[in-house]
């Protein structure tokens, strides 16, 4: 079948499978690949807001810097390049379909070179691109045998850690931003064409609680190094990421990063507590990460019949919401935000405020289900639960 001899990354829904193409080709918006902030992408908010979340925020920019830099030197264990990285930021992005997530990476993605045109390297991109989408938009299609496929076109297990986190953050990204953007009433611009998530099976939940176990090699302890362990010892606290943390530590930099805000976003005082849980119990329903969904199942301490109604599905949850006004306003606000961040606006913030949420506590709470989704998905692409 002929390649389709085309330049594909002067717009979002590029192809994977490009010719070289000396001439300059544009972005839908170039600026947009030039913005001071790389987290929220020069979104304008309040300056109280700005000040009360400055801990995370910051340490999310360092995040955006770690994972996608201006230059990635490939070697033997790091194989992915620039365009590699850009190229998986603009395809969750799209999947994701927050528009100012993806005029930026599809602005960075057009200057870089891309790979050559041999079979090899279109079989790379194609594999790359396939688990990316799929870990964004249907997570429990990842299994042992979507990390054989990235093991056969050279990713290293080091490039596989850093890969997952990569796909985790931008989803963190669109969600963040979709967030700020409803606070501040700015329209929602909808991208045809895309599908709205779809909630997990419920038949991987019906078969009590299940651990999460890696699916790739983990550092050994005696073989870690002084920055590996000196990470590994700072993120001993936080029960959340204890089974993961071996595994992690392949891309050490990233974790301490990425420990850090889960410690500034989920250590909620005690009234914030259950209204997190339940955030953490629905956006593990959604994705379909039953490990966790089982640790919140453990910790959850409201009305015992939750966790099993959660289970059974949307429609049995619905009905238990309908007595439960406080949390039908947290449900309905994170379900949306889970499965289709593009769609998110004001409408939906509305309900919690009529609950009693200040703009500050509903920020929190829909900010921490994005760092949830951001953890399902480490522990979807990186393990298996048995």
């Amino acid at each position: 079948m002929e390649q389709r001899r085309i330049s594909g990354k002067g717009h979002w829904y590029h192809e994977t499978q490009s010719s070289r193409n000396d001439a300059a080709v544009l972005p839908l918006v170039p600026e947009a690949a030039f913005l001071e902030d790389r987290f929220l992408l020069d979104l304008k908010i309040g300056a109280d807001q700005l000040t009360s979340q400055y801990a995370w925020l910051s340490v999310a920019r360092d995040i955006s810097e770690c994972l996608l830099p201006e230059n990635s030197p490939v070697t033997r264990l790091h194989t992915l390049s620039c365009y590699d990285r850009l190229s998986t930021a603009l395809t969750v992005a799209q999947v994701y379909g927050v528009q100012r997530l993806c005029n930026h990476y599809a602005a960075r993605l057009a200057p870089q070179p891309g790979p050559d045109s041999s079979r090899e390297s279109n079989r790379r991109l194609t594999q790359i691109t396939q688990y990316a989408r799929q870990l964004a938009s249907q997570p429990t299609l990842i299994d042992d045998i979507s990390r054989q496929q990235l093991d056969e076109v050279a990713l290293s297990v080091n490039d596989m850690v850093t890969f997952n986190q990569l796909i985790g953050f931008i989803g963190f990204q669109a969600r963040v931003i979709a967030v700020f953007q409803a606070l501040q009433s700015l329209p929602v611009r909808w991208l045809p064409g895309l599908d709205t998530q779809q909630d997990a099976p419920t038949e991987l939940f019906l078969d009590g609680d299940k651990v999460w176990q890696p699916g790739l090699p983990q550092v050994e302890p005696g073989y870690a190094n002084t920055l590996q362990l000196d990470v590994h010892n700072d993120c001993l606290s936080q029960n959340i990421l204890q089974d993961m943390s071996w595994l992690l530590l392949h891309d050490a930099t990233a974790f301490s990063l990425f420990g850090q805000i889960t410690h500034f976003l989920l250590t909620p005082s005690a009234q914030a507590c259950d209204d997190q849980i339940l955030v953490g119990l629905l956006t593990a329903r959604i994705n379909g990460s039953v490990s966790c969904f089982t640790g919140f199942a453990k910790a959850w301490r409201g009305e015992s019949g939750l966790p099993e109604t959660m289970r059974n599905g949307e429609r049995a949850l619905q009905a238990w919401s309908h007595n439960h006004p406080r949390e039908r306003a947290i449900i309905q606000a994170v379900r949306v935000l889970t499965r289709a961040p593009g769609s998110f606006s004001a409408a939906q913030l509305q309900p919690l405020f009529e609950q009693g949420f200040s703009k500050g506590e509903a920020l929190q709470l829909l900010v921490s289900s994005g760092l949830y989704g951001w953890i399902n998905r480490l522990k979807i692409g990186l393990g298996n639960t048995r």
